[in-house]
Order: structure tokens, then C-alpha cells, then sequence
């Protein structure tokens, strides 16, 4: 597949959803599908109450029609099962929120099993199609095969990354932003592999992304919710896999890693001291705080992303 190929797929992708947002804003509207905010975050951010959520739902159509149809064989159906497994259990979580009118959705132990259930299926997939279950670390001349601990290691993996990537959903645009960046590398990167399904998977993400921006942007007309959060965090952590690049998703997605350890970190501390190491965790919210404009965390953030994911390609692709 060349670049021309992948480009076409991702103007579509982008056309895609750009074209289905001033449809899909009224209708939420309508139907009330607003946005509530917790009481305990900033306080400027009460004004985005009643904003329509749920519209990840654009993307992870937009994704699914341009890859069945640019890219259709089982690598993409194994790529969009992981973002329609984590997908639906966001957009359960999100309707609960809508019913109940209020910030709760799931428990945690609902959403955990939930997640548990879609990274089981997606090992059994891989199982039942001889994937071999190793690592590819940096430094060694042979993969590392973990065997029956693959299993474990991936619910982790994919769990960690969707709650990562829902952890940074907190801000205008700022985890739509920092996913496009991340797989946009990833697209670079299994192209440069010529893992052509998962690049064009990949690119097919990147350019809805762009288009849910047009509407997420500051200030947001739509919020992705659970249901795009959780889809885009399980289709990361699948693209990862099957590109078997699963530790240069730590780098590429280290403003993830950097959100969930400001939060692990908060918790340790005020448990552990009683006192915090931020003013709010996560990570963005602390920044609001000491008095940053949400744009200029989001721009720096999208930043931090754009020089992780470099730092990788880099080391991935020099000769």
C-alpha cells in the first residue's frame, strides 16, 4: 500500500465524519445526551454541562466503513474488534451517566469485567489464528515468548491503554488530539514494516480523528464520552499488538503513560502522607489549576505527544 493509498483513506475517514457531525450534534441534543460535569473538577468547567457526549460514535463509524472497505481481511476485523469490544462498554457507561443524570456510570467492577471480557475474546482470536505470543524488546536479537502469561499480560496491556487514553479525555480536543498523533505514528511505523492492514487501519483512525476535532476543538460543540475514549484506548493497544510494537507504545503514547502515573502517584501519596503532589490529578487538570488557559495545556500536550511519537519513529526507523 503507498502513500497515495493511505492519504485516500484518510481524507475519507476525515470526510466521513465531518460530514456526519451536524447531523449527529442536533440529534443529541434532542435526545439530551448532554455531558455532565463532576462537582470536584474545575470550576470553569460546570459551563460544559450539557454538551453532547457520546460522539465518539462518529469516529468509530467513520473507521469501520473506511477500513471494511480499503483494508478488508482478518487483520482489520481483529483491529476493529478490539474498538467495537471497549467501544460498546464506554457507550454502556456513557448511558447510564445520560439515564441516571449525573456523573456515574458503571462501576468500576462492572466496566473492568467488561473490559476483561473484550481483551479475553480478542486473545482467543489471536490464539485461534496462531498468533505467537511474544515480546519484541529493544536490545534483544530474539523475541521474548511468554507463553501462557500472554494472556494476562494483554488484559493488562489493553486495559491499561483504554483507561490511560480515558484518563487524559478531560480537556478540549486534548485526548482527540494526543490519539491522532499517536496513531498517525503508528501508521508510520507498521507502514515502514509493510504491515499494510494495520497502517491503513491506523491512518483510517488518525483521519477521523481530524474530523471529530473540527467539533471537539476549544470550545468543544461535542465530547467523545466513554464510548469514544475506551474505543480509541482498545484500538491503540490492538494496533500495538499486531504490529508487535507493544513497548514503543510507551513512548508513542507517553503522555498517556505521563496522565495515569499523575493520577497513581496522587492517590499513593494522599493515602500514604495525607498530602497531594498536585493540585488535581490528572495531570491536565493540575496545570488548569496553577493557571494555565485549557488551550495552552492542550497545545502543550499535543506537543509532548507529536515529540514522543518522533523520539520512537526515530528509533524504530533509523538505518
Amino acid at each position: 500500500m503507498d502513500v497515495k493509498s493511505l492519504t485516500f483513506i484518510l481524507v475519507v475517514s476525515f470526510l466521513i465524519v465531518l460530514f456526519l457531525g451536524p447531523l449527529a450534534i442536533p440529534l443529541l441534543h434532542r435526545f439530551k445526551f448532554g455531558q455532565s460535569i463532576r462537582s470536584e473538577g474545575p470550576a470553569r468547567h460546570q459551563a460544559k454541562s450539557g454538551t453532547p457526549t457520546m460522539g465518539g460514535i462518529l469516529f468509530v463509524l467513520a473507521t469501520t466503513f473506511t477500513a471494511w472497505r480499503f483494508s478488508n481481511s482478518p487483520t482489520t476485523w481483529i483491529l476493529l474488534l478490539a474498538m467495537l469490544g471497549f467501544g460498546i462498554v464506554g457507550m454502556l457507561d456513557d448511558a447510564l451517566k445520560i439515564v441516571r443524570k449525573r456523573n456515574l456510570g458503571l462501576t468500576a467492577r462492572q466496566k473492568l469485567l467488561g473490559q476483561v471480557t473484550v481483551a479475553v475474546i480478542f486473545y482467543l482470536v489471536l490464539y485461534a489464528r496462531g498468533w505467537h505470543f511474544e515480546l519484541n524488546l529493544p536490545g534483544l536479537l530474539h523475541p521474548l515468548s511468554l507463553g501462557i502469561f500472554y494472556l494476562p499480560f494483554l488484559a493488562l496491556f489493553m486495559i491499561g491503554t483504554a483507561n490511560a487514553v480515558n484518563l487524559t479525555d478531560g480537556l478540549d480536543g486534548l485526548a482527540a488530539g494526543t490519539s491522532f498523533v499517536a496513531f498517525a505514528a503508528f501508521a508510520v511505523l507498521a507502514w515502514w514494516n509493510s504491515q499494510w492492514n494495520v497502517s491503513a487501519f491506523s491512518t483510517a483512525v488518525a483521519g477521523s480523528l481530524l474530523g471529530f476535532l473540527y467539533y471537539n476543538r476549544h470550545p468543544a460543540r461535542l465530547f467523545m464520552g466513554d464510548t469514544g475514549s475506551l474505543a480509541l484506548g482498545g484500538a491503540l493497544a490492538a494496533v500495538a499488538v499486531l504490529s508487535r510494537s507493544e513497548v514503543w507504545l510507551i513512548l508513542i503514547g507517553g503522555v498517556f503513560v505521563i496522565e495515569t502515573l499523575s493520577v497513581i502517584l496522587q492517590v499513593i501519596s494522599f493515602q500514604s502522607t495525607g498530602k497531594r503532589i498536585f493540585r488535581m490529578s490528572p495531570l491536565h487538570h493540575h496545570f488548569e489549576l496553577v493557571g494555565w488557559s485549557e488551550w495552552k495545556v492542550v497545545t502543550v500536550f499535543w506537543l509532548a505527544g507529536i515529540l514522543c511519537s518522533l523520539a520512537a519513529l526515530y528509533f524504530v526507523i533509523r538505518p
